[in-house]
């Protein structure tokens, strides 16, 4: 299991979590900003039962059905980042991920749905739940109403908690291949080097922010980790979270 760091005993500041660490690293400060949710999200039950193989296969169906719901407006994100990268060689590493999410990831979906008996009449435009929505509204407000930074800000926790749960399982082998390839799929050499690009950008970006941006960029980090566990648990039918997205900035 992961060691969570309570929030309230993290620094608020960057400066002074930075203060007694000569090689701090703003993304670091960020997740240990982010705990109890981070550690919550990477050892949720979802993830131990999809590694288990045991995963109710009404649940898994709820959580891919939205996730795909989901993957719009994350290639949209995306997409605002392209636009925002502060040179040639950050644009073609996004583009290069975008064209993963973009054929990859779904033709794994389009599998999937096929193997849990998805109609693509249910799967092409499914209800998208409240979580989902503020999801999809966090995301767009950060790369509408910010810049590279707050674009980042979202990206880093959505990619990083999905690369923390997939390696700590990434010797699990359940039967269905649709479990099997979502392990797979975040946890291999080439997501492990681009959610280690993605925090050297956001390293960058924070460590030469204003104070005030920072605080922006850590409220947009613990708002996604807090909706990243909390779309695991509405897989389970548990109640859904609060719409909203983020606060006013």
């Amino acid at each position: 299991m992961s060691d969570a760091t309570p929030t309230q005993a993290v620094p608020d500041s960057f400066e002074s979590y930075a203060a007694d660490r000569g090689d701090a690293r703003f993304t670091e400060w960020l997740r240990a900003r982010a705990e109890p949710d981070f550690s919550a999200a990477v050892d949720h039950r979802f993830a131990e039962e999809l590694a288990a193989g045991t995963i109710d296969d009404a649940v898994f169906r709820r959580y891919l059905m939205q996730d795909y719901a989901f993957l719009d407006a994350l290639v949209g994100t995306f997409g605002h980042a392209v636009g925002d990268a502060p040179d040639m060689a950050a644009r073609s590493r996004l583009v290069e991920f975008l064209a993963v999410l973009t054929d990859d990831e779904n033709d794994y979906f389009e599998r999937s749905f096929a193997a849990l008996d998805v109609p693509e009449s249910a799967y092409a435009d499914p209800e998208p739940t409240a979580t989902t929505r503020a999801f999809e509204d966090l995301l767009g407000r950060a790369a509408r109403e910010g810049g590279y930074a707050e674009t980042l800000a979202v990206l880093v926790p959505a990619e990083w908690v999905y690369l923390s749960w997939a390696d700590a399982r990434a010797d699990a082998d359940p039967d269905a291949f649709y479990l099997r390839e979502w392990i797979d799929l975040h946890a291999n050499d080439g997501f492990r080097s681009f959610v280690g690009w993605l925090r050297e950008e956001l390293d960058r970006e924070g460590a030469a922010a204003s104070p005030r941006r920072r605080a922006r960029l850590d409220r947009l980090f613990r708002r996604t980790v807090e909706l990243e566990r909390a779309f695991f648990e509405t897989a389970y039918g548990s109640q859904d979270t609060d719409a909203g997205g983020e606060d006013p900035w």
